[in-house]
Parts: C-alpha cells; structure tokens; sequence
C-alpha cells in the first residue's frame, strides 16, 4: 500500500473562507495521515487546531452564529470584574415583540431568518469588547463592558431603532420585528454578581413589555424609565 503524504505547509492547503466543521475534519484527517507517519509532532499541532474549532463552535449560536449561553455563562463568571472597565459594565437582555406571531403568520423559515438578522442588527455599533448572545429562544443578551450608564442608553436605544427601521418587508411583505430592552447598568465600584445584574435587566425587560414594547427600559439614579416615553414617537414601530 502506497505511502500516504502531507506537505510541509499543509496549513496552506486549508480553503480560505471553508466552513468550520470542512476545517475541522480536514484537520483531523492530516493529523490521522502524520500519526501513521510518524510525524506525532505536526499530527498534535493539528489535533489542536481540531480542537479549538471544535471549543469555537460549541460556544457559538448553530442559527445565528451568535455566540451561545454556554459562553455567556463563562464570560460572566471569569474574572469580570476586571473586564468591567472604569465605567461599568452593562448588560441588556433583549427579546423579540410577539415573535410567536411572526412564526404563526410567515412560518418558522421566516422566524429563523429574522432571528439571523435581529442577532446582525444587535451586534452592530457594541463596544470593542462587547458582544452579543443569544439568551434563549427570541432572546439575546448585550454585554457592554467600559461603558458608562449613559452611553450603555444610547447603544440599546439605537439597537432597538435600527430593528424597528430595517426593511423587513422585503422578507415578505407584511413583515414588521421590534425588540424590547432591559438594561441593566453597575459601576466598577458596585461589583454586583452577575446573576443579580441579569436579574436586574430581566425585571427591566418585563417592565418594557408591559409599556407598551418596543421600548428600552433602565434604572436612573432613583427611578425607572423607558424610551421613548410614548408609542406615538417619531421612531417607535411596535409589534
């Protein structure tokens, strides 16, 4: 049986932009071939780069790419306190206007692909170090770390104009999505418990629904508040 071999730089035949589970076999299959070789030092380097796409994809979202609660659960419990940044930290818990209407008037197809886009559109305009996860079902989660409390305002409001405005028509027609927002906001100094702040923004997301949705709702020194104040604003398109 004939030899089987692998180039010095098989890392170059890796197709650019190829899936991640494509990359993930084919490193696995270079790492079986160097192992019957002899070569255990390439054939580890590859099992590793195997793993760590494997590690990547667990703690990503399979819909919307979005990372996953699993890494929201790690990032939150790791050494946020550090991460939080002079300003703070917020954390906003997002969720979806009468999406179960959406899936019983357009479909589950429709549903999945607003889901995609409602992730895409919550990812635009975070802090370097913030990101986006999906919480469960239509709802996601903001982390907003070295933010202040104002401009933590600012990016949900903004988040939730840019989804009440996208064409979600061209979709299929009919088609309109508002989020709702909670936003929860601890200064560096205050180190609350994670928990304790998702539990703060949950409460906040509940009080956004029941003012009517498409709101943003959050703590301001002594009081509670949502925007816009009114379902006849200018930007408001509630579900």
């Amino acid at each position: 049986m004939a030899e089987v071999s692998v180039a010095a730089d098989d890392e170059a035949a890796l197709p650019p932009g190829a899936p991640a589970t494509d990359l993930l076999s084919l490193h696995e299959s270079i790492a079986g071939v160097l192992a019957t070789q002899g070569d255990w030092r390439r054939a580890y380097h590859h099992l590793k780069s195997a793993f760590d796409l494997a590690r990547a994809g667990s703690l990503r979202d399979t819909l919307t790419s979005s990372y996953n609660r699993r890494y929201l659960d790690q990032w939150l419990h790791g050494p946020s306190v550090e991460r939080r940044g002079p300003a703070g930290m917020a954390i906003a818990l997002v969720d979806l206007d009468l999406f179960k209407e959406v899936n019983d008037t357009f479909g589950h197809l429709v549903g999945d692909r607003v889901l995609r886009e409602v992730a895409d559109l919550l990812q635009q305009g975070l802090p370097s170090e913030g990101f986006c996860a999906r919480y469960g079902g239509e709802e996601f989660a903001l982390v907003m770390p070295d933010v202040d409390h104002a401009h933590a305002v600012r990016i949900a409001d903004t988040a939730r104009i840019r989804v009440a405005h996208h064409p979600w028509a061209r979709i299929r027609p009919g088609l309109s999505v508002t989020i709702s927002v909670g936003l929860a906001h601890e200064n560096r100094a205050e180190v609350v418990e994670p928990e304790r702040q998702l539990r703060h923004a949950d409460s906040l997301l509940y009080m956004a629904k029941r003012a009517g949705r498409n709101k943003v709702a959050y703590h301001d020194k002594d009081s509670s508040r949502t925007i816009p104040r009114s379902m006849n604003s200018a930007d408001s398109a509630g579900a």
